[in-house]
């Protein structure tokens, strides 16, 4: 790995609040500890500071890559050999399938709720 130069002026990392530590938790559904949320808030601001490094590296000349293999040097498949054509095709018959399935609204499939607050 190359080293960054230490002249470089740093771009400031971006922190993450205790807040904002709590909100993102109750978006993933979460539950952290009060331990837990310090702790948390110490890893993303490790993360974000790590790709603030991350982003002072030069990458002029570096190709941008699009799949692993081409640097594991495994050949590429030809072209349509693991993939179906994409073509337009007749599809399922949307009033079938609402027939068979146990509860819709004639449109959608009925599920039930599976997440509580």
């Amino acid at each position: 790995m190359t080293d960054i130069p230490t002249s470089t002026p740093s771009a400031p990392a971006a922190s993450v609040s205790l807040e904002e530590v709590r909100h993102v938790a109750a978006l993933a559904n979460l539950e952290l500890t009060p331990d837990e949320e310090p702790r948390m808030q110490h890893d993303l601001n490790a993360i974000l500071a790590h790709v603030a490094r991350l982003q002072q590296l030069d990458t002029t000349g570096v190709e941008a890559m699009a799949q692993v293999g081409q640097l594991l040097q495994i050949p590429a498949a030809p072209a349509g050999a693991d993939l179906r054509p994409d073509a337009v095709r007749p599809s399922v018959d949307r009033s079938e399938v609402m027939r068979e399935a146990p509860e819709t609204d004639g449109r959608f499939f009925k599920v039930p709720k599976v997440i509580e607050r």
